[in-house]
């Protein structure tokens, strides 16, 4: 078996994609506003083999290598009378806010000042802060760009550490577990997710045990 099979091989984000109707207001907020440089365009006239409009595809540097993208499609209006949402992803009227605020993009800085300074330039703009918002282990700040897409920008409060790495594995692993079960809660994910932590706790003691002896052996 080849060693690269279930190997952690990717290395990040390349770019994350949106329409974009706006296309004047957008290089306004990530460009203008947020400091992003425009790295790289297409321009396609005639593209695929289903019919749709001449587009633009463009996008801006956010860091570390990744990219955010645009679609602007000539010609191509924004349909009136939309639900509530963004551009593409729309919701019905009655939709709790808190579900419509899950979709976002989150943008990593390092430090409590490169965070305020994004604040300082949103709120002179026209996309002004929203929340600002310290969470478990984060602080976040929110604004929705022209498009209307809910946009944060997160500092980590302090490291994660290996054993809350251990803890969200679990939890994923309970979740998988009894999500396909009717009426499915979080009692009986929290359960479960016991029942994971009683199956695999020989293992775990072994392997510290064998670290154990192998550091001891180490050092000597």
């Amino acid at each position: 078996m080849s060693d690269i099979q279930h190997a952690h091989i990717a290395h990040g984000v390349d770019h994350v994609a949106y329409p974009t109707f706006d296309p004047i207001g957008t290089v306004r907020f990530y460009r203008d506003t947020m400091g992003f440089p425009v790295v790289h365009s297409i321009c396609a006239a005639g593209w695929g083999k289903e019919k749709h409009p001449d587009f633009i595809h463009f996008f801006f540097d956010i860091g570390n290598d990744d990219r955010l993208a645009f679609f602007y499609y000539f010609g191509f209006t924004k349909p009136e009378g939309l639900p509530v949402g963004d551009s593409y992803s729309t919701f019905p009227e009655g939709t709790p806010e808190w579900f419509i605020r899950s979709r976002h993009l989150a943008i990593h800085v390092d430090s409590e000042e490169e965070l305020l300074e994004y604040r300082r330039r949103l709120d002179a703009s026209e996309w002004p802060v929203e929340m600002q918002i310290q969470h478990e282990t984060i602080e976040s700040i929110y604004t929705h760009d022209p498009n209307g897409y809910m946009i944060e920008v997160t500092r980590a409060l302090r490291p994660v550490t290996p054993q809350e790495d251990l803890d969200a594995a679990l939890t994923i692993d309970a979740l998988v577990d009894i999500a396909a079960e009717p009426g499915h809660d979080m009692g009986m994910l929290l359960a479960r997710k016991a029942e994971l932590i009683i199956e695999r706790a020989a293992a775990w003691q072994e392997n510290q045990d064998a670290l154990s002896t192998s550091t001891e052996g180490a050092s000597r």
